[in-house]
């Protein structure tokens, strides 16, 4: 039996014309950018190159003297961490009244788990709820902004949730936010790549994104940050990247970053191809089971993720059977496939308890094709139905 891939959403097939470019590049021999010698300079000059490259294909301002910055990390996580910490410190640093966070109630794991350590080092730490399509209550935001009274250092919201898709109003939030003189933080990894994203016409302060959830490499991502904002760092013992983050970079892993986002970019239609296969698939799925529930419906959402939820399935249960079944699909985020806990995003949207305990979800990537749908389609009904019979 073939194996379906259909957990893009954790990470995306590399693209062999990335693997190319990183290849010519490995050849090319390029050494340590930090080196003064002329091998060293030879790679620090394109490891710019291709640095500049990636802040314009984001929309930023790379040629300017208020250039924004763009700080290569390891993947998401980093970068989420070094925003959310680093900012949050900087912030108060400089106004000793900023004491409080705010985030959404849906944000990534890598966001949440790093609330701990903020309250830790004496920040105040509260969540936005969402409505029950998963979508940021923006009037609760504004009055806790003014509730606040300037205390607020930063403010961080998910650009489109990784579990269910729903894209969030980070402009208006980020509007809401500079009127209290606080920074906004995005993470854009789930975007990136499927669909345009410009750091200049959001406005935020700092985006996150990552090579490996839009067919690039993994072990490389970044924190693209407005010019003047800078984070305190969180790695030391290296005066790489202004000191943020230390750290000998990898020319090969940004010249596949660059190469990934080039040619989602040029792709023009893949997020309406994406969007098509989709609506054929949640089609497919409400036709066969008309009790089953896509959670986010009716909100605005990525083109390439299904969250659903089929009525009396333990989601559990479904995820072996799947495997076993050869469909590579999820529950959730892959940096919390290790819990069996319920999903906190649907929980925050207010998801019923068997709702709930029975969501999956489905990712499609630039690879996916109809006819593996098709055939997930068909695995996906025998599975159902056997495991609605055992319960």
């Amino acid at each position: 039996m073939k194996s379906i891939y259909l957990d893009h959403n954790s990470t995306t097939p590399i693209d062999p014309r990335v693997v190319s470019a990183m290849t010519a590049a490995w050849n090319a021999g390029f050494l340590n950018p930090a080196s003064q010698h002329r091998e060293g300079q030879r790679a620090r000059r394109e490891l710019e190159t291709l640095r500049t490259r990636v802040i314009d294909l984001l929309g930023g301002k790379s040629s300017s003297m208020t250039a924004d910055q763009l700080i290569i990390t390891s993947g998401g996580t980093e970068s989420n961490n070094l925003a959310l910490l680093g900012l949050a410190r900087h912030a108060r640093q400089q106004d000793p009244r900023r004491r409080q966070v705010l985030i959404s109630a849906v944000e990534h794991p890598s966001i949440m788990g790093a609330l701990d350590v903020l309250i830790r080092d004496g920040f105040a730490v509260d969540t936005i709820g969402v409505d029950s399509r998963g979508v940021l209550r923006l009037e609760e935001l504004e009055a806790k902004l003014s509730e606040a009274e300037e205390s607020v250092a930063l403010v961080s919201l998910m650009l489109a949730n990784n579990e269910t898709g729903v894209i969030e109003p980070v402009r208006e939030a980020v509007a809401l936010s500079h009127q209290q003189g606080a920074w906004l933080h995005t993470d854009a990894v789930q975007m990136v790549g499927k669909l345009p994203v410009n750091f200049a016409n959001l406005g935020c302060d700092a985006l996150t994104f990552t090579a490996h959830k839009l067919h690039g490499p993994r072990g490389i991502g970044g924190l693209l940050l407005k010019h003047g904002v800078l984070p305190e760092a969180l790695l030391f013992g290296g005066f790489q990247q202004l000191g943020i983050r230390p750290g000998t970079e990898d020319v090969a892993l940004l010249t596949g970053l660059k190469s990934a986002l080039e040619i989602a970019i040029c792709d023009v239609d893949r997020a309406a191809r994406m969007n098509e296969l989709r609506e054929f698939f949640e089609s497919g799925l409400l036709e066969s089971f008309p009790d089953a529930t896509i959670n986010g419906l009716g909100a605005p959402r990525m083109p390439h993720t299904t969250n659903v939820s089929f009525a009396g399935v333990d989601r559990q249960a479904f995820l072996m059977a799947a495997d076993f079944a050869g469909l590579a699909i999820s529950t959730g985020s892959a940096c919390a496939s290790g819990s069996s806990d319920p999903s906190p995003v649907l929980l925050a949207m207010g998801a019923k308890e068997d709702v709930v305990g029975g969501s999956i979800r489905i990712s499609i990537g630039a690879t996916t094709t109809k006819d593996e749908l098709c055939e997930a389609l068909n695995r996906i009904r025998s599975i159902v139905e056997k495991l609605s019979k055992t319960s």
